[in-house]
């Protein structure tokens, strides 16, 4: 008896779709936090050795998504969206011509890549969603926010990074009927569709929660913070961002949530500064229910991530131009530090923040304190500095515009003497 029941547990594993390889926006769980080490503890005073850029990418802010051996990177080229595949030494391996890009306001690519094993999910500022070959760059399949979903765009275009579990790809087109949707992302099929609260998308890159029996995709519309059953497409929960009351509510007034909400040890943690700014709420463990810890009105960033790093969160301040930190047990203030607003992810126990100044910081952390270590200006590429920088093999890489850039960051010293 014993013999069947093992025979049928591991059938049932067997039949269970399995998680696939994913590379994707701000590294592994979307947390900002990559796994490097022995990299430089200071820089000089001109910067970090270049190692190569890349120009004419096309207009855009969205940051490149790394494999073993490639990284591919978007771009807004004459009212087009180009998908563009490198090797690590920066020579173009193919690239793709999607569809019509945003050109509105601050034009450009918004949209980062999410790899998996064999395909490439990629949105456009438009909101429509597409999958092509990892290899070749093939276009396998579209979807129309408009046309297929019934879509609304955001004042600002449609800046989601799609999210993959298993044999889904989440999508949030913020239509009436279809506001919040899983296809499958072999075919492009829909799967479920849920209405949310019928609102535009808020230019949130999703994250997934897994848990023991449940995984969670968690997201935000305009005005709704909302955690779905990745399964069944049922609503669990959701809060409300309440900065503006319903009759204030038009596009561009507290509509703007563009930041990443993280999942640490049963707790959610997001700062969305055109909602409730920094909050904690506590995850029921089955997943089912939410209940606020903190709020801090102080941790009010809008688009440049946050990272946590033991008991502290960091991210940038949009009312006041600096970086802080919060106790994320308390959600009291830590520290703060006069840098500017701006974009923000860690590596080797340091911080890497790329303000709208267009200025590279490499900052010290130390029980929540901030201190500044080394900096350079970014001189190259056009427009906003408002891309999220990236790590990879001891490589730092900015986009400004058009233009990629590549900086060795690594301690050759400390890795020759191991």
């Amino acid at each position: 008896m014993n013999t069947y029941f093992l025979i049928a547990i591991t059938v049932f594993l067997a039949s269970e779709p399995a998680e696939p390889e994913k590379h994707e926006w701000r590294g592994t769980d979307r947390t900002g936090v990559y796994m490097e080490s022995g990299l430089l503890k200071s820089w000089p005073a001109e910067g970090p050795s270049e190692l190569w850029s890349i120009s004419n990418i096309g207009n855009g802010f969205a940051s490149p998504v790394f494999t073993e051996k490639n990284f591919y990177i978007t771009g807004e080229r004459d009212s087009m969206s180009v998908l563009y595949c490198f090797d690590l030494s920066g020579k173009k391996i193919w690239q793709t011509t999607l569809g019509k890009e945003w050109v509105k306001t601050t034009r450009g690519a918004r949209s980062c890549p999410t790899v998996t094993d064999k395909h490439i999910y990629i949105g456009t500022g438009l909101g429509d969603l597409y999958c092509t070959d990892r290899e070749t760059g093939k276009i396998i399949w579209k979807k129309d926010m408009t046309r297929d979903f019934g879509g609304v765009l955001p004042l600002h275009g449609h800046s989601e990074a799609p999210l993959i579990s298993e044999d889904k790809v989440f999508w949030t087109p913020g239509g009436k009927e279809h506001n919040v949707v899983a296809l499958n992302r072999f075919t492009g099929k829909l799967l479920w569709s849920h209405s949310g609260f019928g609102e535009r998308s808020g230019y949130n890159s999703p994250n997934l929660i897994e848990l023991p029996g449940r995984k969670i995709l968690v997201t935000f519309s305009a005005y709704h913070l909302m955690g779905f059953d990745t399964e069944t497409g049922k609503l669990l929960w959701s809060q409300e961002q309440d900065t503006y009351p319903p009759d204030k509510r038009i596009p561009g007034n507290g509509d703007t949530h563009a930041n990443t909400v993280l999942f640490d040890n049963g707790s959610v943690y997001y700062a969305e500064g055109d909602g409730n700014c920094g909050v904690k709420l506590k995850l029921s463990d089955d997943g089912s229910s939410i209940s606020e810890v903190w709020r801090n009105r102080g941790f009010d960033g809008y688009m440049g991530g946050i990272v946590k790093i033991g008991d502290y969160i960091y991210g940038c301040s949009t009312q006041s131009p600096e970086i802080r930190s919060v106790n994320a047990t308390t959600g009291m203030l830590a520290d703060s530090l006069k840098a500017g607003s701006g974009a923000v992810i860690a590596a080797d126990k340091m911080l890497y923040y790329y303000n709208y100044k267009g200025e590279m910081m490499l900052l010290a952390i130390n029980d929540g304190k901030i201190s500044k270590v080394s900096s350079f200006k970014i001189t190259k590429g056009t427009n906003q500095h408002f891309s999220h920088p990236v790590i990879h093999k001891g490589v730092l890489y900015l986009r400004h515009g058009d233009v990629l850039i590549a900086y060795d960051i690594m301690n050759k010293k400390a890795v020759s003497a191991v």
